[in-house]
């Protein structure tokens, strides 16, 4: 893991769409950065909260009874239990926070899901 570095030289080593990358650790919290395109499944994070920041591009995070539009240097924070699912119809680059035993698509599995040492590889 990197203790500093330039986030968008980072996204370099992101391999496909969907595979976050961990790319450090702050307290009891990872930083990942992310592409994605298209959308994945709905899922919920029932213990954690995520926050989402947009570093290139836009895409819609589709939560139960609304739609959050982000665009660059825009972010949210899904709190835990919420239902949601982010859908971008171009390639979009995000980072994302979280704690350290948050799954990549909660208790959902596809064939996209990434476990932890996915992750940190």
């Amino acid at each position: 893991m990197f203790i500093n570095g330039n986030i968008k030289e980072l996204f370099k080593t992101v391999e496909g769409y969907w595979s976050p990358r961990i790319i450090t650790e702050v307290n009891d919290e990872y930083v990942k950065i992310a592409k994605i395109k298209g959308d994945i499944i709905w899922h919920e994070h029932e213990n954690e909260d995520e926050l989402f920041y947009v570093v290139k591009g836009e895409f819609d995070l589709h939560l139960e009874d609304e739609v959050i539009s982000l665009s660059e240097g825009d972010f949210y924070v899904v709190k835990k239990g919420i239902r949601h699912r982010p859908v971008a119809n171009e390639e979009c680059w995000i980072m994302l926070i979280e704690k350290k035993e948050t799954k990549h698509t909660g208790n959902e599995t596809t064939e996209v899901t990434k476990s932890i040492e996915e992750q940190l590889k």
